[in-house]
């Protein structure tokens, strides 16, 4: 990338930026504080360019409040680079001065980008990788809602009912359709069991007579009602089914997420590597932007990832290898869990596994392996556009 004649840092804000741009001397051109609006930023961007075309523009948040921007500078082919906060934070500690303003934050931004040659451009990645960015976030946002819900639920239950608490897996439908409709000891003897399992059966819930059976038990455990019981079977139903919607928004996320996915021109060519499926592709394209050109180097992504180590020397001590602190936790999610699932259904990374198993390491350790060397695979694989195959092809006798 060639040194551009100036440099526009931009201290993000929810409602306003502030905006310093300098000369390669390190001299103050503008600051400007501005309104996070299109009309305002675009006449801030027209202020930029006119004092010179060849501008380097330079952010501390790359989502949220910053997105505007971002979208407005990429639109212009404005190149954009990134530097996080904990970057921007450090480095103002090596300038004059104590204070803390936004003008005092950009002009650190735009300083920052002028003297550091390791940082590279930001991309805004293809339309499919930014719909499933926001698909797969929306869907970790919605499983961690309902792990939250069900442990409300398994609170309330074991202050009213321990007896069911223990005898229900409230990760599956059946037990969470019981609960909407039986929650107090007493109402569960009442019933009955073959009461109970129509009433399963009828809301096709596998299943149904052995699950009816565990509910009567657990009521014939506990003939005593606690205070509060009326309210706080209530509160069972609403949480049962506040549970039962989020499984349904999951599995609308899911068709989503598959159905983009499917679009995607390395579809085919992620899924063909074992452990690979669908909702995994799509974090891993919602977490590189589908552009792989963007990382230069399968070391560069495994970086990125968290699977290259990084060296922490100091003295005498050398060859101390540590994972980084600040990786794409996405990106490492997928990789794993993609390892995970490889090594029942893929020989060669079983054998991998268990290689890695045989000189020592352990399992969490060879499964970080297997994922490294997964990547590197994937990168070959989407780098000349072709599908995983699982041993080579054997070449015929003459």
């Amino acid at each position: 990338m060639a040194v551009p004649e100036i440099w526009a840092g931009v201290d993000i804000g929810k409602e306003h930026h502030h905006c310093v741009v300098i000369n390669p001397d390190g001299e103050r051109l503008l600051s400007r504080r501005v309104l996070n609006d299109e009309s305002e930023l675009l006449e801030l961007i027209g202020e930029v360019l006119a004092i010179s075309t060849d501008v380097l523009w330079a952010v501390d948040l790359s989502h949220g409040g910053a997105a505007l921007l971002i979208g407005l500078l990429l639109s212009q082919d404005q190149p954009l680079v990134y530097l996080t906060g904990l970057a921007v934070c450090r480095a103002s500690a090596t300038y004059k001065g104590e204070g803390k303003t936004d003008a005092r934050d950009a002009f650190v931004i735009a300083d920052q980008a002028r003297v550091r040659r390791d940082l590279g451009l930001l991309r805004s990645g293809d339309e499919i990788a930014v719909d499933l960015r926001t698909l797969t976030n929306r869907r970790l946002d919605v499983v961690f809602d309902r792990t939250r819900q069900i442990n409300r639920l398994r609170a309330r239950l074991l202050e009213m009912f321990p007896a069911l608490e223990r005898s229900l897996d409230l990760v599956n439908k059946g037990p969470l359709m019981l609960l909407t409709g039986f929650q107090t000891p007493a109402a569960i003897r009442r019933a009955g069991v073959r009461r109970i399992e129509t009433w399963l059966r009828n809301r096709k819930v596998r299943g149904a007579g052995t699950l009816a059976k565990k509910a009567v038990e657990a009521a014939q455990a506990q003939h005593t009602a606690l205070p509060g019981e009326k309210p706080a079977a209530a509160m069972v139903v609403r949480l049962a089914k506040g549970v039962m919607a989020l499984d349904e928004e999951i599995a609308e996320l899911d068709a989503l997420i598959e159905a983009r996915f499917r679009e995607h021109p390395h579809a085919e060519v992620i899924r063909s590597l074992p452990g690979m499926g669908p909702r995994l592709g799509a974090e891993f394209l919602a977490a590189t932007g589908g552009d792989m050109d963007a990382f230069g180097s399968a070391d560069r992504l495994a970086g990125f990832a968290g699977l290259a180590p990084r060296p922490r020397d100091s003295g005498r001590v050398s060859g101390n290898l540590r994972r980084p602190k600040w990786y794409h936790r996405g990106l490492l999610r997928s990789m794993y869990l993609s390892a995970m699932v490889s090594i029942t259904t893929c020989p060669a990374s079983k054998a991998f596994y268990q290689r890695k198993r045989d000189e020592g390491k352990g399992h969490k350790q060879a499964l970080l392996a297997l994922a490294r060397r997964r990547l590197n695979v994937l990168w070959a694989m989407i780098r000349d556009g072709k599908c995983y195959q699982g041993s080579p092809p054997v070449a015929a006798a003459a």
